[in-house]
């Protein structure tokens, strides 16, 4: 019994099998740590599918030219930011509040410092703001900024825009706290429009000087 495990382990077929192991485990080595070797099945570790917004080593894309995984712009096409066309005022307001919607609802400071009303300060457009401020915002915060409004009697703790605490609060604070709330004032923003808050902006500034 001995002598047959003995021979086995001189059969050629095992001492084949025995020094294709070591030599097939000291190719998959090497110098780099990054280096993951001969994969069997490369697709479980590398995705197929392209990803439209990068592009990495080994992008073989044959359907866009030169490889890449996004097609080329439309010719004529104008980067937002360099838009200065009739729609400038849309394009204003666009980027002020997709920059709105990237800050987080309890970061005011970052709106303080990034947020800027797109709207003229005109008799026309403080009258519009004055509007809305009537519909929205008046039965708390009173006619004048006040906080007497009918609400704020029974809801307490309404602010007053013209105290020192609040008269310097500047467009990006209002804006912001217009549209997420702040304290026991719900937002507003699914309600009023972004062009109306930038109004509504405009005349409480105006109500903060009284």
């Amino acid at each position: 019994m001995f002598t047959k495990k003995h021979n086995n382990m001189f059969n050629p077929r095992i001492k084949f099998i025995f020094v294709a192991s070591i030599v097939a485990g000291l190719m998959s080595c090497g110098s780099d740590p990054n280096d993951t070797g001969t994969e069997f099945a490369p697709n479980m570790y590398h995705s197929v599918g392209y990803e439209p917004m990068s592009q990495t080593a080994g992008d073989s894309n044959t359907i866009n030219p030169l490889g890449m995984n996004m097609r080329l712009p439309v010719k004529g096409t104008v980067s937002r930011k360099s838009y200065t066309g009739s729609d400038s005022l849309k394009q204003a307001f666009l980027t002020q509040e997709l920059t709105a919607k990237a800050i987080p609802t309890d970061s005011i400071s970052y709106s303080e410092k990034s947020l800027f009303n797109p709207i003229a300060a005109t008799p026309e457009n403080i009258e519009a703001g004055k509007l809305q401020y009537e519909r929205f915002c008046q039965h708390c915060h009173g006619e004048t900024g006040k906080g007497d409004g009918l609400v704020a009697k029974a809801y307490k703790g309404v602010p007053v825009y013209s105290s020192d605490a609040l008269k310097t609060m500047n467009d990006g604070h209002i804006y912001h706290v217009i549209t997420h709330g702040k304290g026991r004032m719900w937002a507003h923003g699914s309600q009023i429009s972004s062009e109306n808050r930038w109004k509504i902006v405009l005349y409480v500034h105006e109500l903060q000087k009284q």
